[in-house]
Order: C-alpha cells, then sequence, then structure tokens
C-alpha cells in the first residue's frame, strides 16, 4: 500500500494526453465515451486514493485507534500517511466536495433560469426566445427543448435552420448535456483532468454535426449552416443578450468550426493515420492506464483493511 495509494494520484498525468490523442483517431461517439469514461474512473480513483490516505492517517491517532480497539505498533508498520499527509488528503477531499456541491448548484440554478425564460413551444420542442443576439442550443428537461433567438433564425434560410434544429435534437437525444456535467465533475477531483473538457465537447459537437448531416441528408447543408450560425453568434458578440446559456448546454456555434465544417465536407470519418498501430498503442495505453489506477486503489484499499484487522486481533501488551 505504500506505493499503491499514491499511483491513483500520478496515472492522470500521463492518461489524460494519451486519450486527447487518442480521441482524434475515434468516431466522434467513440471518442465522447472514451473521454467521459476515462474522466470518471480516473476521478473516482483519485477521490478513493485520498479517502484512503485520510483513514490511514486518522487511525495512526490514538484516539481514533482507541474506538477500533487496533494496536498502534503493528498498524503503524504497513502504513503510508502520517498524520499531517493524512490532514492534507483531508483537506482535498473537503475541497473537492465543497466543490462539487457548488457546481451542481451552479447547474441546477442555471438550468432551472434557462427553463424559466424559454417559452414552450406550441406542442413541439422549438422553444423561440424574442432576442436579436443569434443563439441557438438544448436545453434538457422534461421535455427537452431547443431554444433559438429570432436574430439566429433571422440568420439562417429555412433549409439550414433545419439543419441546425437537427444537430440540437442530436445533442437532447444522445443526452450529451450530462457528459458536459460530468466533464466539469471530474475536473474539481484532479486538476490534470480538466484537459478533457475541450476534447470531450468537440467530440459531442461532431457527433451531433454526424447525426444532423445524416438526419437532413445532406453534409453541405449541414456544413454550410453551422458555419452561418457560428458567424452570425460571433459577429453579434459584445452586442448584450437578454438570455444567458447555461454552462452545460451544448450548442452548435461551439467549438473549433472550422475543423467542424472540415470534417463535415470531407468523408465524414475520423483523420486515421496510415499504420493501425498508433491507434492500437494508444487504446493499450489509456486501458492499461485505467487499469492499473483501479488496480493499485483496490489494492490499497485491500492492504489497508487487511492491516486494521491484524491489528485488531492482536493481543494487547500488558
Amino acid at each position: 500500500m505504500i506505493y499503491a495509494i499514491w499511483a491513483p494520484l500520478l496515472v492522470p498525468f500521463l492518461a489524460v494526453p494519451v486519450a486527447r490523442r487518442l480521441a482524434p483517431l475515434l468516431a466522434p461517439r467513440a471518442a465522447a465515451w472514451l473521454l467521459a469514461v476515462s474522466g470518471a474512473v480516473l476521478a473516482g480513483c483519485t477521490t478513493a486514493a485520498l479517502g484512503l490516505l485520510a483513514l490511514e492517517g486518522a487511525l495512526r491517532l490514538r484516539p481514533v485507534a482507541s474506538l477500533g480497539r487496533l494496536r498502534l505498533p503493528l498498524l503503524a508498520d504497513g502504513v503510508a500517511a502520517s498524520p499531517p499527509v493524512a490532514a492534507l488528503a483531508l483537506a482535498l477531499l473537503a475541497a473537492t466536495a465543497v466543490a462539487a456541491c457548488r457546481l451542481l448548484l451552479r447547474l441546477l440554478r442555471e438550468w432551472v433560469a434557462a427553463r424559466r425564460h424559454a417559452p414552450a413551444g406550441g406542442g413541439g420542442d422549438l422553444s423561440v426566445i424574442d432576442d436579436g443576439h443569434p443563439d441557438a442550443f438544448a436545453l434538457p428537461g422534461r421535455p427537452g427543448r431547443i431554444v433559438v433567438t429570432a436574430g439566429m433564425l433571422r440568420a439562417l434560410d429555412p433549409a439550414e435552420r433545419e439543419a441546425l434544429f437537427a444537430h440540437e435534437r442530436a445533442h437532447l437525444a444522445g443526452r450529451h448535456h450530462l457528459f458536459l456535467a460530468l466533464a466539469d465533475l471530474v475536473a474539481v477531483c484532479h486538476p490534470v483532468l480538466r484537459g478533457l473538457r475541450a476534447p470531450l465537447g468537440y467530440a459531442l459537437e461532431r457527433w451531433a454535426d454526424e447525426a444532423a448531416a445524416r438526419a437532413v441528408g445532406d453534409r453541405t447543408l449541414t456544413a454550410r449552416a453551422i458555419a452561418r450560425a457560428a458567424l452570425a453568434t460571433r459577429a453579434a458578440e459584445g452586442s448584450g443578450s437578454a438570455h444567458r446559456r447555461p454552462r452545460f448546454a451544448v450548442a452548435a456555434t461551439t467549438g473549433p468550426v472550422p475543423r467542424r465544417v472540415a470534417a463535415l465536407l470531407g468523408t465524414g470519418e475520423p483523420a486515421r493515420p496510415r499504420s493501425r498501430a498508433l491507434r492500437r498503442v494508444a487504446a493499450a495505453a489509456i486501458a492499461g492506464c485505467l487499469v492499473f489506477s483501479v488496480g493499485a486503489a483496490l489494492d490499497a484499499a485491500t492492504d489497508l483493511h487487511g492491516s486494521i484487522e491484524v491489528a485488531q486481533a492482536a493481543p494487547e501488551h500488558p
């Protein structure tokens, strides 16, 4: 446990760059799942490692050890966390919990405010806001809504509007807001995991781009709609808007739009290396990182549990 407990805290420094390198080699949907699952696993292992460090150090304190009838000299032989390290781990855990709660509350407030200001459509999923600032995004809920401003409707022709709506419907169908909320949550568990949000956002947009192209049956029209919507939004930046898009809301105008348009106007498939070796090596590396992190956390927990059992069973010295 002395070494295993530190592994989950260090693995993200290797796993995140590998995941970022592998994602562009995969189809958008697969890339999104890869980044989301990797972030969740690494964040969970990081949290578990901090919890084990805090618990292990606390058990070395005589008042805590007496509650479990632990013989301190025996327990101390296998521990890795001194009380100062345990205190630091506990402080990090507390800071993570507070940050996660604040994030969830902020997302909830933004969602409630967005639902309140988005009028219900006439029996459909379209919600039009009387705002000259061009914008459109998918707003989850029951039912999910496509929020679009009057300014965005004026910026696009009817065919382009349908392509844009198909893009936002793909976001709702794929529950992409949950992916982004998860990315924000894992980022508070380990600072390195913040590097997963940008590529995840791009993968989600590409996922919706491809779904929209299939829905309207025209990749060029979809690319043109996304490009014109993004240009209209950027041209109106700084003009102010009566509404505010929630952080977790996904929209066609976000991310590196030129890359997305180029992908739509190409073959529609993710870029492939000349050799499949790079993708296989990257996939094996990220899988190895995740397995190693989970295994190290389990090994540390098992070792600590065994030490506690031995300490409890040891006879007390007179």
